[in-house]
């Protein structure tokens, strides 16, 4: 039996039969230095097909080895053989089937060695010969490239090593592209240091959608969460259980969930704080102020900044109302649960605001404590209205007595009624007045 038989019989009892495109691009890894360099940059799978090893393997009047030992030339059937290995000698086991051919008085091109095996059986045979491959070191990652390799070479942008601004980071990161869509400024998150860090480790599917499911079953319109998110980023740190409690825990104390959708909307780093700060501080409102439940819930819904929000303003303003200004416990009570800011509103602007309107104006404290709206306006404002009634002589806020002009109707009018209801004048006569000042 001939030196191909044994080694195919050889092959079928101890290897799997493997397709010889694939044998070839596994054993084809050889370094730079083992094959011709203009072999490494050839793409394989750009022209190898079985139909092409089919044709080559089953051109009439030539050998496998024949081929082998072609010359490199390009024919009209693109045979992957024909690129030609004229000096290289793939194994020791080609070398003695040679030698033996040689010996027994037969040549490469004699009618016996023209019978090839079948397709099959040369994969067996390749994965034999091409054994010695295994040990090969792979090529280097340095190997240069041909200019035409460089073109075809797809990488995406680098990202840049140095940057100020998330905009950069955009067409790298698929949870900054889905937050611009949703109306994230990204220009105003920058500016917190921990931002970019936050951001950029988060997975969209993983991280954030979660979330702004939560957000929506929450009651945060699609138009919302832009303007949510850019001001609590923060929230995508927080764990969704977490959320869910604090929520939990909300409508425990009776708020319902239009009230909780307000509150979170109006005071976006509501959700971030835990249980027990909740807790401690709707009891530091209701103990502090005197209130009851419901003027409680009632006055945090209308403020929910003041369950975020420091207390020493509110505690500076408790300090003020009583001791600076005069007022009882039960008028401070009824003036902040009308205007729940003056618990958060600037201690200078209090004090003088109240010196003008109970000074200047005298008016008393039980009239201020009606109209508490007047230390939510601005001071400039009750000036010129006042001193344009004090020139037309209407300057009148004595219920008791005629004309008399309610503070209310003072400070929340726009200037046409004003001028038309209250002053009796023009507004072009309020506007020259004005210009005296």
């Amino acid at each position: 039996m001939c030196r191909w038989a044994n080694l195919a019989t050889t092959a079928k009892a101890t290897a799997r039969p493997m397709p010889l495109h694939r044998l070839l691009l596994r054993k084809m890894a050889l370094s730079a230095h083992q094959i011709p360099r203009w072999l490494n940059s050839i793409k394989l799978n750009g022209f190898i097909s079985a139909t092409q090893l089919r044709n080559c393997f089953q051109r009439p009047g030539k050998t496998w080895l024949h081929e082998f030992s072609a010359q490199p030339q390009l024919s009209s059937d693109n045979c992957f053989f024909q690129w030609g290995f004229k000096t290289y000698r793939t194994s020791s086991v080609w070398n003695n089937s040679s030698q033996s051919t040689n010996s027994s008085g037969q040549g490469i091109n004699s009618p016996q060695s023209t019978m090839l095996p079948s397709v099959n059986e040369q994969s067996q045979e390749t994965e034999l010969s091409l054994e010695g491959l295994d040990h090969v070191p792979p090529l280097s990652p340095l190997q240069p490239v041909s200019e035409e390799e460089a073109i075809q070479i797809l990488a995406d942008p680098p990202l840049p090593p140095v940057t100020f601004t998330l905009r950069d980071y955009v067409d790298h990161s698929e949870t900054l592209r889905k937050l611009v869509l949703l109306g994230v400024d990204l220009s105003k998150i920058e500016k917190h240091p921990d931002a970019a860090n936050l951001l950029l480790r988060l997975d969209f599917e993983k991280d954030i959608k979660q979330i702004l499911l939560f957000l929506k079953d929450l009651g945060i319109e699609d138009n919302q969460l832009g303007t949510f998110l850019t001001k609590n980023y923060a929230i995508f740190s927080e764990d969704l259980e977490n959320l869910k409690t604090r929520v939990a825990y909300l409508q425990s104390k009776k708020f319902s969930k239009t009230d909780i959708a307000q509150m979170v909307r109006n005071a976006p780093f509501l959700l971030n704080f835990s249980v027990e700060r909740l807790d401690n501080r709707l009891g530091f409102f209701q103990k502090e102020l005197e209130l009851n439940v419901k003027k409680t819930r009632d006055l945090v819904v209308r403020l929910p900044r003041l369950l975020t929000g420091s207390l020493e303003p509110v505690k500076e303003n408790m300090k003020v109302y009583h001791l600076e200004l005069g007022f009882k416990r039960n008028e401070i009570q009824h003036m902040i649960t009308k205007i729940p800011k003056m618990l958060t509103a600037n201690k200078r602007k209090l004090t003088e605001t109240f010196d003008y309107v109970h000074n200047v104006m005298s008016i008393p404290h039980h009239i201020i404590v009606r109209f508490p709206q007047v230390f939510n306006t601005r001071l400039f404002k009750v000036k010129e209205r006042h001193l344009f009634l004090t020139y037309l002589g209407r300057a009148q806020y004595d219920s008791a007595k005629p004309n008399y002009i309610s503070l209310d109707k003072l400070v929340s009018m726009p200037d046409e009624i004003f001028c038309e209801e209250i002053a009796k004048a023009s507004v072009q006569d309020f506007e020259k007045f004005l210009k005296t000042l």
